[in-house]
């Protein structure tokens, strides 16, 4: 069965970057809509960024400005850039993937198991 593996995710003060990957481990429908959500301790799973196979972004307003995605649809890779990361960002990043971004809100399509990113202050 085929897996999204997230990388890239650690321990960062605040103000500093990083940079999170997510790859399929096989063949998926370049057509999906892939993006990034989060969830920390308490709270419930929210999208951070989404981007569509033409290249259309949505992104929250909690991270506009800086965060940044972007894709490659030859190899069904999504990247997350995060920039002057703050301690509210601190949460399990999970990489996504699915037909809708509907589908995506509901859970549904193709999960990674999350990668741990811990901002300090």
């Amino acid at each position: 069965q085929v897996q999204l593996m997230e990388s890239g995710g650690g321990l960062v003060q605040a103000g500093g970057s990083l940079r999170l990957s997510c790859a399929p481990s096989g063949s998926v429908n370049s057509r999906n809509i892939m993006g990034w959500y989060r969830q920390s301790p308490g709270k419930k799973r929210e999208l951070v960024a989404v981007i569509s196979s033409d290249g259309a972004v949505d992104v929250s307003d909690s991270v506009k400005g800086r965060f940044t995605i972007s894709r490659e649809n030859a190899n069904n890779t999504v990247w997350l850039q995060m920039n002057n990361l703050n301690p509210e960002d601190t949460a399990r990043y999970y990489c996504a993937a699915a037909p809708t971004i509907v589908a995506l809100n509901n859970g549904y399509g193709l999960w990674g198991q999350g990668t741990l990113v811990t901002v300090s202050s």
